[in-house]
């Protein structure tokens, strides 16, 4: 067993690791992601190709760089998108909904051999992720559901209770909506958090859905947990943001542009499920005293 999954970990060691197995087994999760989620990535800079997109740059008209950036901007925020871009956002909708969870439990997978300082492949890997698809792709499209649901009356709750609260006064109203949409936004994210680990437990522990497993896992450690989800989320969202900002301003709404954003959210996604597992793996140290159980193991199968 890796030293590091044989104790509780601090929020900042949580974060090293993370830091520590991206980068040492980057290639291979990359690779994962690239086999996974590669040929859509493909896929769907053929059809925008077909549909008209330009290649390398595509920006609008303009006298100079800045009148280009600025008249690319306005027709990305008013123009109708493509028949391209739509067909391009469907399939990169549906690839999210099956192969980012199965290219996740790859990668956790990994991340378990990895503890278990064990030899592994990545072929056994996405392997061994697809012998659980169907309890991994039901389970994430639940959550997805849940989710949906989820904002869907949040959304229609403040906008009623807002509009609600117009009628007497503009005042009353935008604090109706701000109080709202603080404890409504709060009530979601407890519920995500408390939830959010239902993959790793369909992977390893066979009980799909896992919202029961990771409720449990989560008990007595949400704000712990939370945190540590946030600030993976802040890291993810600078980074991809300070990427979409650079390639947009030299390429536009080009091929290239859409091919290396996508890249980039690769190896965010990438990143967030290496966290996502140690999270887990932390967790059930933490719940089920697994350092215990593997010295029992230890004890009786020494090693020759």
């Amino acid at each position: 067993m890796n030293e590091h999954f044989t104790r509780p970990m601090r929020f900042g060691e949580v974060l090293d690791q993370t830091f520590r197995l991206s980068k040492n087994n980057f290639s291979s999760f990359l690779l994962i992601m690239l086999i996974l989620i590669g040929p859509t990535i493909l896929l769907e800079a053929l059809i925008l190709l077909l549909t008209g997109t330009g290649f390398f740059r595509d920006m609008a008209s303009g006298g100079s760089f800045l009148e280009q950036y600025y008249n690319t901007i306005l027709d990305v925020a008013y123009e109708p998108t493509t028949i391209g871009e739509d067909i391009g956002t469907i399939i990169m909708g549906l690839a999210s909904i099956v192969l980012y969870p199965m290219a996740q439990a790859a990668i956790i997978l990994v991340i378990d051999a990895s503890r278990r300082q064990e030899e592994f492949a990545v072929g056994s890997a996405i392997k061994r992720a697809f012998s659980r698809f169907w309890p991994i792709f039901g389970s994430s499209l639940l959550m997805g559901l849940i989710i949906f649901g989820m904002f869907f009356v949040a959304i229609i709750v403040i906008s009623i209770f807002t509009a609600i609260g117009v009628v007497f006064h503009p005042i009353i109203g935008i604090a109706m909506g701000v109080v709202l949409f603080l404890v409504i936004g709060g009530a979601i994210a407890y519920f995500l958090t408390r939830w959010g680990l239902y993959l790793p437990a369909v992977v390893f522990e066979h009980c799909a859905p896992g919202l029961g497993r990771s409720w449990s896992l989560t008990r007595r450690n949400f704000w712990r947990t939370f945190g540590l989800f946030v600030v993976l989320g802040l890291i993810i969202v600078v980074i991809s943001s300070v990427f979409e900002l650079l390639f947009f301003s030299f390429l536009g709404t080009s091929v290239v542009y859409n091919i290396l954003l996508s890249i980039v959210n690769l190896i965010t996604t990438m990143f967030f499920a290496v966290g996502y597992a140690i999270i887990y793996f932390d967790l059930k140290l933490r719940n089920d005293g697994d350092d215990l159980i593997d010295m029992m193991e230890n004890y009786e199968n020494p090693k020759n």
